[in-house]
């Protein structure tokens, strides 16, 4: 059989469109002999008949091994050269109570860049000198309360936080650890939204700032400068664009050292996953032998001493462990210049999903709930949202059979589909199940339409109260910290 005009380049004809490629999908996923897919030892459609579709699935023995693993390789090759390592798991990925008690286990620390991850990761009951604190915009109210709480370090984004954060570290007397986030103007080979450390954008500030700032910084009684911090991008593949970044950063920290100690070099995250078979990934342990010896090389043409160096990885861990469930509702072919394409829409779309119609990202789908020995065709997964553009997954293959009422999968979506998770068209969330020896175990429950009406004032019995907002005070207080002057 052909390959479909229609794919796209990297997209091959599978031999067998009911195969599960290694890599792709979580560490415990197999067919029972009938073909249904099996994750953590539950059934699909158990899954699916108890808590409903769409939903998202997380394999915690997958997260947890991977948050393992990924600590293991890191500690061992930075040892090698003679430091230490932090890795702080990116709740921005996916955040809950539980995902933030598995990394804590796990001996990571947690990267919260809100106040509502912050009070996350709180009620999960991470020590709060555990946790690093990101973010451009971080209100007075916020600043105010991980200083308060105790929070292990503020990653500074800006000249104007300078003031706000000493003020907040004053107001509860203590000294607040903080790092200087810098644009080491490294592009990193990714899509231009997930680029993070080029100038012309709204993180950090320019290499040549730093030392102005840093001077700020270490003038301020109530701040203990800790090191840089840079983020040069997500879903990186290769260790070329870490290298020149902690090259570049490496000289000012070492220019820095003739003002005072600076004990940690943050090198920030971005490891790339596959979500396709066409994504070749760099191995985490060979990443991080390179970036060891990255690192090691630099300090040792600067003849400084290798610093403590952090790092913040959140869709390698929690990424390939999830999958989304969904129910196919319509189907429909269409004829594009000769070359058929068959539309497979489903129960879910850019509501569970932004990620294809935010940065065109790819996936891989199979069916879940049987196998088939049809010809594989090319299909475009589509949402149910009223927009041309609710796409889950733009091109695959599955056996032509495949018909309403069928269960299907989709790989790798533990990363950035709940958090991005959104009521488009007024529908609820799905709820998160983890799943584990054959046991399913609620993570977050799904919104109902009851709830999505709870909010609405104009509905009887509804108060619309904002008491709790995480963008300003997480108290619902309005007594809130003033601009400190300067």
């Amino acid at each position: 059989m052909a390959t479909n005009p229609l794919a796209p380049d990297w997209l091959c004809l599978p031999d067998d469109a009911n195969a599960l490629a290694d890599g792709l999908w979580p560490a415990t996923i197999d067919r029972t002999p009938q073909g249904e897919l099996l994750i953590g030892g539950c059934t699909a459609s158990a899954l699916a008949a108890e808590f409903g579709t769409p939903l998202y699935l997380v394999d915690e023995t997958d997260a947890r091994a991977r948050a393992a693993s990924l600590r293991a390789a890191f500690e061992a090759e930075f040892a090698r050269i003679g430091t230490s390592v932090h890795i702080y798991y990116a709740g921005k990925a996916f955040l809950s109570t539980e995902i933030a008690r598995w990394m804590l286990a796990e001996g990571l620390n947690i990267d919260v860049c809100s106040g509502g991850e912050l009070a996350v990761a709180l009620a999960a009951g991470s020590p709060p000198n555990r946790l690093g604190y990101h973010g451009n915009n971080k209100s007075l109210a916020e600043i105010d309360e991980a200083c308060r709480v105790g929070v292990g370090t503020i990653v500074i984004d800006s000249l104007v936080e300078i003031g706000r954060v000493a003020a907040a570290a004053a107001r509860h007397g203590i000294v607040q650890a903080v790092r200087l986030r810098v644009n080491s103007g490294v592009h990193a080979h990714t899509h231009a939204f997930l680029a993070t450390a080029h100038e012309d954008q709204k993180f950090g500030v320019t290499l040549d700032d730093a030392a102005a700032l840093v001077g700020l910084i270490r003038a301020e009684p109530s701040l203990d400068f800790r090191g840089l911090h840079c983020h040069i991008g997500s879903q990186i593949f290769g260790a070329d664009g870490f290298a020149e970044s902690a090259s570049r950063l490496l000289a000012v920290h070492a220019a820095l050292l003739a003002g005072g100690p600076v004990p940690e070099l943050n090198l920030g995250g971005g490891f790339g996953i596959a979500y396709t078979l066409a994504d070749t990934p760099t191995p985490i342990g060979e990443l991080a032998a390179i970036l060891a010896d990255i690192v090691a090389a630099q300090c040792s043409a600067l003849g400084i001493p290798v610093p403590v160096v952090a790092f913040e990885p959140g869709r390698y861990i929690i990424g390939p462990a999830g999958i989304t469930l969904y129910e196919v509702g319509t189907t429909k072919s269409v004829d594009v210049a000769g070359n058929p394409r068959l539309y497979v829409s489903v129960d879910g779309g850019m509501s569970d999903n932004a990620r294809p119609a935010l940065y065109g990202a790819d996936y891989t789908v199979r069916l879940a709930g049987r196998v088939s020995a049809a010809d594989p065709v090319l299909v475009r997964l589509a949402g149910k949202h009223c927009e041309s553009g609710d796409i889950v997954v733009d091109a695959d293959y599955l056996p032509g059979d495949v018909a309403p009422g069928d269960l299907v999968a989709v790989a790798a979506t533990g990363a950035y589909c709940w958090s991005l998770s959104n009521n488009y068209n007024f529908l609820g969330r799905p709820a998160v199940v983890a799943v584990a020896d054959g046991i399913p175990r609620m993570l977050v429950r799904g919104e109902t339409i009851a709830d999505l009406l709870a909010r609405d004032t104009g509905v009887s019995g509804s108060t619309g109260s904002t008491t709790g907002s995480t963008t300003g005070s997480t108290t619902g207080s309005t007594d809130l910290p003033k601009e400190p002057a300067r």
